[in-house]
């Protein structure tokens, strides 16, 4: 019995051993160029995340500070009279912790200065495990004229500045200022 042609031809269609392996290196050179470019954008997204938890940091630290008087020589109770003012003592030029001072028991804005740079921590002196690999730093000067300069009249206005570094590498400056009322 003698086969047709049609028959023969529809018994060899198919794909041989080499057009299968020349198949799998295309698809695997179109992966891993597909993971190069993706790969750049899952880190951006990682970056914001990162951005979003630094923000809500420097607020809470920020929202700390503000909360605490101006001066170690101003009325903590309410600023009846607030220092540098005539009948009260001059405004503190010390930007640092007075002697003994931690944290938890800082009362003024300026103490916060002193507050040592690196891993972030609350004010009880405890480890924060939500912001570990994040650092954080603190600066306070006199800013009479709210320029950003840290010059001037120690009774008007200090600049406080919190520098939030996040995992990879992102470095985040919130600033503020607190009036001397």
């Amino acid at each position: 019995m003698r086969l047709s042609h049609s028959f023969v031809y529809q018994l060899n269609k198919g794909f041989t051993l080499i057009e299968t392996i020349v198949g799998i290196v295309v698809l695997s050179l179109s992966f891993s160029i597909l993971t190069t470019l993706i790969y750049p954008l899952s880190e951006q997204s990682a970056d914001q995340l990162h951005q979003i938890k630094a923000a809500e940091l420097a607020q809470s630290v920020l929202n700390e500070i503000q909360h605490k008087a101006f001066d170690e020589n101003s009325d903590m109770a309410g600023g009846l009279v607030r220092c540098g003012e005539a009948g009260a003592d001059d405004c503190s030029t010390v930007m640092a912790a007075e002697t003994g001072e931690t944290r938890a028991t800082y009362d003024d804005v300026d103490d916060y200065n002193s507050l040592p740079a690196g891993e972030v921590k609350d004010s009880q002196g405890q480890t924060l495990n939500l912001y570990t690999g994040y650092s954080m730093s603190i600066s306070v000067c006199n800013d009479a004229n709210y320029d950003g300069s840290c010059t001037g009249n120690t009774s008007t206005a200090k600049l406080i500045t919190v520098t939030i570094t996040t995992p990879t590498g992102f470095v985040l400056n919130f600033s503020t200022y607190r009036a001397n009322f």
